[in-house]
């Protein structure tokens, strides 16, 4: 027995850490899979010294490791009840670059993506790609053998690993690479284990029985995806084993073996020359799956670069995500497979051709319906359309999901539409509607069924399903695991796909690398049963959880901490774009991740015993950090919205444990504010003070935001409305005067009733109550609802098509499209409301596509603008309204920043607990972006948090579109 007080010793020793408490345990117990195994602990090693040292612990204590990086593994790879030993904190560093040799040695912990961002500047790059690659590592990719979209043109990962740098499992190191067949020999004399390993190979593969038993028996040699069980069969290359070649690398057996032989601390890689600079997209669609599948025997004759499917489910799945939606552009009518042939050339004129002959040979077979073609920026849309797939299918509401398990078969590409035909029969037997993604070109579909793994009936389904589908695979001599490796859901079905004498021999290999099963226990051989350790208890009693917020379109909360299907989107690091997930990015920690969160969630809500289910420290503690910047809600692919359940939780938790004095004080910051208006100034003097920011529990190095001298509705009862005739008014509007532009923004608040009556807009602001934005951010439900409530009474027999509302501030208008539509109880009103509920950029951009106004209202003069957008716009909205608008004015250059979130959100950034992190997720991205800008380049921010982040961390003011609009009138 493995107590606390051991794991604590190991902690001690090491210059890393390893955590033990419930919480990491819980959020380290899954990966992108289907399964659930409860770690003894988790281990972040610093150097080659802690993991020896972690090796040693295991051996004694007859435990085992588990490898991690990234945790995107969809076959249960990275689960274990051992120690998890996560290398993607500490293990990130390139060693070493030959630009001669086309070669890289580097740590694990590299993310993909991230690694050709380093790389482009060189004109090279790391070929194969998986769907996954703005957050997988290098490691991970290594360990599953990964392929991706880009195979058919450069080929899997076990191609590019040159060399690894390898601890044992009796703690030695040892370096694997290509060698003579001469000194392979000479090393099978070495008295160590490394020496053991090599006499092992040998001995096993030198009889000729035993590689013919291994040609009969493995996959088909032209299935280039192979990850079923160790790659024995490369070893038949060599001349020592009936080959043809004079040398032999150990580092392709360790290539797909899942972390199972030994832990890899370095990697040395081929790279490729970057691809040619142009290229085109056929987004080819069909009336069929079977049509699409005999299109890419005629497509693949063409040289591409890709050939990916995507079939209808998939796509219906991106019609309703707020991102992905934009993506679908391309398509015309309901296809119900569209197959995405992209050609390359070094010129565009080439590329032409390229493209043309394919639609040309396409339609000459009757080969699809549409064709069209896609060029520059517009082809990575449709690649994310298709990455982002799988996480889409997790957007399925309810308990219903498509189910990894025989998603990764491969077959020669000459029998793809035979054993779809086959297959389709098998999933027609059990009734089954199956969603086909995947990488057409390379034989290998992702086929999944749709299953509800918490009933018993599918979860013996779930084996039935994937049994028969691994015997049709074995009769087309196919590969059962094309690139996401055996992992659990796999691994008990080697046997069958390469036979029991092949299956003994890689039990044998195993025990050579690893006598005590010290890694990866339950991978690839002496399997895990894979109808076990599931994620859900089998029919299991669904908790009741009450909630003050509607989550009926998720049935439930805990159904929307359900979709997480742990692809791990949520890990992208900066240089991947967007905004999600900040405080992982300022901390990567996993704790900080929408994964861990969601995670999290649905652990404690499901198992908690609490009275009030929320009532955890371990939820308090995982959603500390969480900015409630909204960007899950759209770049998640599943919209797993975390701070809208994480406002639920606030108020839940409070609701037991009290609100604290300085939750009170945000959460009614437009009360404060009110009485603090009556004497702004004396207000301002002593907010500012060190003393009042110290009782307050604020920052000491936060600029608090001073109350403008007179309100914006005492200011707007005495303006006088620029005269208009009925005429030139082009249409009446409701401003939203929000609690922050009233009393702080005032100005703000002004240029925007004179811009907009300059215009020829007749601009009303009404008596009606605040926004709720600091009610809801700090979990005071009860009272955001009532002013939810008083708001959808007092605008909603005033708001319509004719009559918008109109709003300045995002976190604060965009409530109405969000928040309200939960907390209502008039939802059939607060939905007609949110309908024509627009941030002020909206309203102006659709004025502009009406030609309701023009560039003859502004100045000619030339101005450089750089947008930064707020969170909440950039989830709920977008930023292209933002662009749009700023670029009426005929020579203003305007750019949109890739910023990500700026860290301030709201009240988090001005906590004293809070300060440095807000400040971490500014410098990661904003801060140097806008200290690089010239200073006549005018910064311009619509949010008022962004605004004051911007001034604190770089001392420049930003502006929002409306000033900037405004000061631009003639």
């Amino acid at each position: 027995m493995i107590d606390n007080t051991v794991l604590e010793k190991l902690h001690n020793s090491l210059s890393g850490d390893v955590l033990f408490d419930n919480l990491h345990k819980t959020l380290f117990a899954t990966d992108a899979s289907v399964y659930r195994k409860i770690p003894l602990a988790v281990a972040f090693p610093k150097d080659e010294k802690d993991i020896k040292t972690l090796i040693e612990f295991a051996n004694k204590n007859n435990t085992t490791l588990i490898p991690r990086t990234a945790g995107t593994s969809l076959a249960g790879q990275c689960v274990g009840d051992g120690i998890v030993v996560d290398v993607s904190k500490h293990f990130i560093n390139i060693i070493a670059l030959d630009e001669k040799a086309k070669t890289i040695t580097l740590q694990p912990g590299i993310v993909r993506d991230s690694l050709n961002v380093y790389l482009k500047p060189f004109g090279l790059f790391f070929g194969p790609n998986t769907s996954t690659s703005n957050r997988c590592m290098i490691g991970g990719m290594v360990g599953n053998n990964s392929s991706g979209s880009t195979s058919i043109q450069y080929g899997v990962t076990r191609d590019k690993v040159l060399q690894i740098d390898a601890i044992l499992s009796d703690g030695s190191s040892a370096v694997f690479k290509e060698i003579s067949s001469d000194d392979f020999i000479k090393k099978t004399k070495e008295n160590s284990l490394e020496g053991k390993i090599y006499k092992s190979i040998y001995s096993e593969l030198v009889s000729e029985s035993t590689q013919k038993e291994i040609k009969s028996e493995f996959p088909k040699e032209s299935i280039h995806r192979r990850c079923t069980g160790y790659a024995v069969d490369e070893f038949l290359k060599s001349d020592l084993f009936g080959g043809k070649s004079s040398t032999i690398n150990v580092a392709k057996l360790l290539a797909g073996s899942e972390g199972t032989l030994a832990f890899s601390t370095a990697i040395t890689i081929q790279l490729d020359d970057l691809p040619p600079t142009e290229s085109i997209m056929v987004c080819s669609h069909f009336t069929s799956i079977n049509e699409s599948l005999k299109a890419t025997l005629t497509a693949m004759n063409h040289n591409l670069y890709n050939c990916e499917l995507m079939d209808k489910a998939i796509l219906d799945c991106t019609k309703n995500n707020r991102e992905l939606a934009k993506n679908r552009f391309f398509l015309q009518g309901d296809p119900e497979a569209v197959l995405m042939l992209e050609v390359s050339a070094n010129t565009l004129e080439d590329a032409e051709v390229l493209a043309d002959k394919l639609i040309a040979d396409l339609e000459k077979n009757n080969f699809g319906y549409h064709h069209p073609k896609v060029y520059g920026k517009d082809i990575a849309k449709v690649h994310y359309l298709r990455k982002a797939g799988l996480g889409a299918l997790g957007n399925m509401v309810g308990d219903m999901k498509a189910v990894a398990c025989i998603e990764d078969t491969a077959v020669a590409l000459e029998d793809l539409p035979d054993y779809i035909e086959e297959f389709t029969q098998i999933m027609d037997k059990y009734q089954q509607d199956a969603i086909y993604y995947a990488h057409a070109g390379a034989g290998e579909l992702h086929l999944r069924p749709i299953l509800n793994l918490k009933k018993k009936a599918d979860v013996v389904l779930f084996r039935k399903i994937t049994t028969e589908t691994a015997q049709l695979v074995k009769k087309y001599h196919g590969s059962f695991s094309g690139e996401h490796g055996d992992g659990i859901v796999r691994a008990e079905f080697i046997p069958m796909m390469i036979g029991e004498n092949n299956y003994q021999l890689l039990r044998r290999i195993k025990k050579a690398f690893d006598p005590n099963n010290v890694f990866n226990k339950g991978k690839i051989t002496d399997a895990f049963p894979m109808d076990e350790s599931l994620r859900y208890e089998i029919n299991r009693n669904e908790p009741e959880i009450e909630t003050i917020q509607d989550f009926s379109s998720d049935e439930g909360i805990l159904k929307l901490a359900e979709k997480c299907n742990g692809s791990g989107d949520c890990r992208k690091p900066v240089e991947a774009g967007g905004t999600m997930c900040p405080s992982y990015r300022a901390t990567k920690n996993e704790k900080e991740t929408t994964r861990a969160r969601a995670n999290t969630l649905r652990e404690v809500l499901t198992n908690n015993k609490a009275k009030n289910k929320f009532n955890s420290k371990e939820l308090k503690q995982v959603l500390d950090l969480c900015l409630s910047c909204k960007a899950c809600a759209s770049e998640c692919p599943s919209n797993v919205d975390i701070a809208t359940m994480k406002a639920e939780f606030l108020y839940q938790y409070q609701e037991t444990n009290g609100y604290s004095f300085r939750s009170k004080l945000f959460a009614n910051n437009a009360k404060l504010n009110k009485l603090g208006s009556l004497t702004p100034s004396l207000s301002n003097a002593i907010l500012n003070t060190p003393f009042a920011k110290k009782a307050m529990g604020v920052a000491v190095e936060r600029s608090v935001p001073k109350l403008a001298k007179k309100t914006l509705n005492s200011w707007y009862k005495k303006h006088v409305t620029i005269s208009t005739s009925e005429e030139k008014t082009k249409k009446e509007i409701y401003l939203f005067n929000d609690e922050f532009t009233n009393f702080y923004d005032v100005e703000i608040g002004k240029d925007a009733v004179y811009l907009l009556e300059k215009l020829g807009y007749k601009v009303n602001i009404i008596n009606h109550e605040e926004s709720a934005r600091s009610y809801i951010s700090k979990g005071f439900l009860k009272e955001a609802k009532v002013v939810c409530n008083k708001n959808i009474a007092i605008f909603k027999d005033i708001i319509s098509k004719e009559s918008p509302l109109v709003g300045i501030e995002p976190s604060a208008i965009l409530t109405f499209r969000d928040e309200y539509i939960r907390l209502s109880d008039d939802k059939k009103s607060a939905e007609k409301i949110a309908k024509h509920t627009f941030t002020f950029e909206e309203f102006l951009a659709k004025e502009v596509e009406k030609g309701h106004i023009n560039a003859d209202s502004f100045t000619k003069i030339a101005k450089t603008l750089k947008i930064h957008g707020h969170c909440h716009q950039k989830a709920l909205s977008g930023t292209n309204a933002s662009f749009q608008i700023l670029n009426i004015p005929v020579n203003y250059k305007v750019t949109i920043m890739n910023t990500g979130c700026c860290g301030m959100a709201g009240s988090f950034g001005y906590e004293k607990e809070h300060y440095k992190i807000s400040m971490q997720v500014g410098e990661d991205t904003l801060f140097p972006k806008i200290r690089n800008c010239s200073e006549d380049t005018e910064i311009v921010a619509a949010g008022t948090s962004c605004r004051h982040q911007i001034f604190d961390g770089t001392k420049r003011l930003a502006k929002h579109p409306i000033t900037i609009l405004k000061e631009a009138l003639v």
